[in-house]
């Protein structure tokens, strides 16, 4: 929650320059777990361990299709139905329902990141 209104920056990957989503979710992951997962969503998809939407922990990575292909938006489930993101180009990293109408229809599914020693770059 400490990059609540951290500005969009597409590519980015940083509270000082801003964040794209997937940035984003790096960012926080390699801070508070020491985990490198990959750059785009759709490899973070690709290597996490899918989940149903009725298991959905704090933590859990669920993905959107905003850009007419699957896992092309990705933010951080926080519990309660909400999500944190880094929406789109002039927007700012905030959290936000996920029963909006705009995200139910454009939900792709969750995932969970793993506990343990896998290097989830790819490199």
């Amino acid at each position: 929650m400490g990059f609540l209104g951290a500005p969009y920056r597409r590519g980015g990957s940083s509270a000082e320059t801003g964040f794209d989503c997937s940035g984003f979710v790096r960012s926080i992951y390699e801070q508070a777990r020491g985990l490198v997962l990959p750059r785009k969503a759709s490899e973070q998809a690709a290597r996490t361990a899918k989940i149903d939407r009725k298991d959905l922990q704090p933590g859990d990575l669920v993905f959107f299709n905003t850009m007419r292909r699957a896992f092309s938006h990705v933010g951080i489930y926080v519990g309660d139905g909400k999500f944190i993101h880094s929406p789109r180009s002039g927007a700012r990293v905030r959290v936000e329902s996920m029963h909006q109408s705009y995200w139910q229809k454009r939900f792709n599914g969750a995932r969970r990141v793993v506990a343990g020693p896998t290097d989830y770059s790819l490199r």
